[in-house]
């Protein structure tokens, strides 16, 4: 009897010790996710409070535990500052405990936080830097890009316009290193295709007047006007042009990044026509309605495909770390390369070995005013663009790559 009472015993502890094992794997004892944004500026209608509104639903979604620990969500404003974004990235993985960092819009400012994520040895997912680098020669096993990279939007819109009759391409293009590689990528998908480039202008970032690069667009008769800028010039570029009447006179203007939130604030009279890809829309089917409703019950307008990635992302990092049994960066990340993703966000997803997150894309043309039937019915889709053929072939560049 006493025999049996040890034994017993013995098998209690042990289950105890097995289960205090178990719950260790939870660094710190919570799971502690930080969203680094652009709270003010003017990235911040496209990420900023919304990308931190889709992480804390995601959480929320997820039960709020995982592994039996709580998760808990931070805010950073990095202010489109490198530096800024760096040091804050330092202090949260140094001090605060932070397990992942997501967001991160502006390439430079993902690129500094990418470093850091590489020196700590802690995770990094970023959907709104584009930089193609940052999954090529800068690739880290611990930095992930889930959204979109310059060279799919670039690629993915040429490519389409051009087999739909598109031939003929004029860019307007953003005179520092972002602007330049989507007009590279896009050129080069132009001519491959069977198109040719007639031209281009540079405008400084932050033009305020861009009367004469329309103008000189328009003088081109290229079909095609092909918008390689972000924000400010690339929404101030379709205004304008649509001011001088260029769509009017026959010319489509294709942008090579284009938000929804950029749709909204133009209007329907000045941004119709427009060509553009993008990872996600709100009305594209029941699953992405039924989350961006939810979204927008909270936020008041509709989610950008870096906002809806947030949410994706949070979602599978948790999962992976419920199946890994472990909050461990590089268990972790191992766990989310074997996954596919598929949910409202991505349609055919994988995290590659580069951690490239490929997923499908859509070619999209902003409707008129009289096709709108409700509220942020901006899109027509016009075609789906496998994630293969948008994003490409990993960069032999990337160490992670198998040569």
């Amino acid at each position: 009897m006493q025999l049996r009472s040890l034994r017993t015993a013995a098998l209690a502890a042990a289950a105890l010790l097995a289960t205090t094992a178990a719950r260790a794997e939870i660094s710190d004892n919570v799971v502690k996710i930080g969203v680094l944004s652009d709270m003010n500026g003017p990235a911040s209608t496209p990420t900023g409070q919304g990308s931190v509104t889709a992480a804390q639903m995601a959480v929320d979604d997820f039960g709020g535990k995982v592994l039996d620990k709580p998760i808990s969500v931070i805010v950073g404003d990095h202010q489109l500052k490198p530096d800024i974004g760096a040091a804050i990235a330092r202090r949260w993985y140094d001090t605060e405990q932070v397990d992942l960092i997501v967001d991160v819009p502006v390439s430079a400012v993902g690129l500094a936080v990418q470093t850091i994520a590489t020196e700590k040895k802690k995770l990094f997912i970023t959907q709104s830097t584009g930089a193609a680098d940052f999954h090529g020669k800068f690739c880290s096993p611990y930095a992930m890009q889930w959204v979109f990279d310059t060279r799919a939007l670039a690629t993915g819109t040429a490519k389409e316009v051009v087999k739909r009759g598109g031939d003929s391409w004029f860019f307007i293009t953003d005179d520092y290193a972002f602007g330049h590689s989507l007009e590279r990528d896009a050129s080069s998908v132009v001519t491959a295709n069977g198109g040719k480039v007639v031209g281009a202008v540079r405008p400084p970032f932050a033009t305020a007047d861009l009367s004469s690069f329309i103008l000189q667009a328009q003088a081109s008769k290229a079909k095609i006007i092909g918008i390689a800028a972000g924000p400010p010039n690339n929404m101030n570029e379709i205004k304008t042009a649509s001011e001088f009447g260029l769509l009017k006179g026959g010319q489509q203007m294709a942008a090579l990044l284009a938000l929804i939130t950029d749709i909204h604030s133009l209007g329907l009279p000045a941004a119709q026509g427009l060509l553009l890809t993008t990872s996600f829309y709100w009305d594209m089917d029941d699953k992405t309605r039924e989350w961006s409703k939810r979204y927008f019950a909270k936020m008041n307008r509709m989610p950008t495909m870096w906002q809806a990635g947030v949410y994706s992302a949070v979602t599978h990092y948790l999962n992976a770390i419920k199946a890994a049994g472990s909050d461990d960066p590089l268990a972790v990340a191992a766990k989310m390369r074997e996954t596919p993703v598929e949910d409202f966000f991505a349609r055919n997803g994988k995290l590659r070995a580069d951690n490239l997150m490929v997923h499908d894309l859509v070619l999209a043309q902003v409707k008129s005013p009289e096709e709108s039937k409700y509220p942020w019915d901006y899109y027509k889709i016009l075609a789906t663009i496998k994630g293969e053929d948008a994003f490409g072939p990993s960069d032999p560049a990337c160490p992670l790559v198998k040569k």
